[in-house]
C-alpha cells in the first residue's frame, strides 16, 4: 500500500465528521442573537467573564447603554439646534378654548353680589321691624334689600331646559338671596360659605361629576379658588383684573346686568342646544299664558253669573 502524499493528508485533516458538519450548518444558518450584537466590546466581555451571568442582567446592561447612547444624540442635537436657531423655542401645548371647555359643563355655579348684582347692598334703618319681615335680614341684623335682573332669571329657566344643572355659592347671608333662590329654582343654595373651593368641589361630588364638568361665574379675588378648581372660569365684564387675568371667558354685560345669561348662552351654544331651548321657553311661556288667560276669563263668567 502506497503511503499518502501530503495533500492527501491535508485534505484529509479538512474533513469533518456527519456530525461535525451538521452542527457547523445548523450554527451558521441560526441567527445571531442581537443582545450580545448590540452589546459594545467590553460589555460583551464582561458577559463571556461572568461579571452579568444571566439574561436580564445583559438585557439591563443593554438598555442601560442604550438610553446613554440615545441621551448623548439629544445633547448633540439639541446642541446643533441652539447654534442654528440660537432664538427657537419649543412651542407650549395649546390651550383649550372657552367654547372647547363650555361643551363639557353639567353644572353652573355662581356668586351673587357682583355676577346676580351690581355688587352695591342697600340696608334699611334698622326700627323698620315689621318691614324686615318682608325684604329680609342679614346675618347682622340688618335689613339688606338687593336688585337682580329679569335676563338672569330667564338664564336659569333656559339652563333648566338644556339640562344644566345651577346653583349659588356665596360668602354673605341673606333671606333677600334665599328668596331670590326659591324664587328661580337654583338646584345648590350656599350662603355664608368661607372656602367656596371646597364647597365648590362637594357640589361637584354631590352631582356625581367631574370637576371639568362643573364652571363658575366669579367677580372678585374670593372667587379666584372655586373658579380654578372647575373646567371652565367666567369671569363677569367689571370683575377685578386678577380674576379676568384666571378667566377663560369674559362675559359681555357687566355683574347685574345679565352676566348670568351670557354664561347660559356660552354653554348651551357651544353645546349646540341654544335653539332648541329658545323654542322651547317660548312654547312654554305661550302655554302658561293661554291657561292663565283661559283661568281668568272662566272666573269672570263664574261671577257674572
Amino acid at each position: 500500500m502506497k503511503p499518502k502524499s501530503t495533500s492527501q493528508q491535508q485534505i484529509q485533516t479538512r474533513r469533518v465528521a456527519p456530525g461535525q458538519k451538521q452542527r457547523a450548518k445548523s450554527s451558521a444558518g441560526k441567527p445571531r442573537n442581537p443582545l450580545l450584537d448590540s452589546l459594545s466590546g467590553v460589555a460583551l466581555i464582561k458577559a463571556l467573564r461572568g461579571s452579568l451571568p444571566d439574561k436580564p442582567s445583559l438585557v439591563a446592561a443593554l438598555r442601560h447603554e442604550r438610553r446613554r447612547d440615545d441621551r448623548a444624540k439629544t445633547r448633540k442635537f439639541m446642541a446643533l439646534d441652539r447654534e442654528r436657531n440660537p432664538d427657537a423655542r419649543i412651542p407650549p401645548m395649546p390651550k383649550l378654548s372657552a367654547q372647547a371647555r363650555a361643551r363639557k359643563i353639567k353644572l353652573l355655579l355662581f356668586d351673587v353680589d357682583g355676577v346676580l348684582t351690581d355688587g352695591k347692598l342697600f340696608f334699611l334703618p334698622e326700627d323698620s321691624r315689621q318691614e324686615s319681615r318682608v325684604t329680609g335680614q342679614s346675618a347682622q341684623g340688618q335689613i339688606e334689600m338687593k336688585g337682580f335682573h329679569a335676563h338672569d332669571g330667564a338664564a336659569i329657566s333656559l339652563a333648566r331646559l338644556g339640562g344644566l344643572k345651577t346653583g349659588l355659592i356665596t360668602n354673605r347671608a341673606s333671606e333677600t338671596v334665599a328668596l331670590r333662590a326659591r324664587d328661580l329654582k337654583l338646584d345648590h343654595i350656599h350662603q355664608g360659605v368661607k372656602d367656596k373651593r371646597a364647597c365648590f368641589e362637594a357640589v361637584v361630588k354631590q352631582e356625581g361629576l367631574q370637576l371639568d364638568e362643573a364652571a363658575f361665574v366669579g367677580d372678585d379675588v374670593i372667587d379666584l379658588p372655586a373658579m380654578r378648581a372647575g373646567g371652565l372660569a367666567i369671569a363677569v365684564q367689571n370683575a377685578r383684573a386678577e380674576v379676568k387675568q384666571d378667566a377663560h371667558y369674559i362675559t359681555p354685560h357687566a355683574g347685574g346686568g345679565g352676566a348670568l345669561r351670557d354664561a347660559v348662552e356660552l354653554i348651551l351654544n357651544a353645546q349646540g342646544k341654544w335653539e332648541r331651548v329658545v323654542e322651547e321657553y317660548i312654547g312654554e311661556k305661550v302655554a302658561k299664558g293661554s291657561s292663565q288667560r283661559s283661568a281668568v276669563s272662566h272666573q269672570r263668567r263664574s261671577k257674572s253669573r
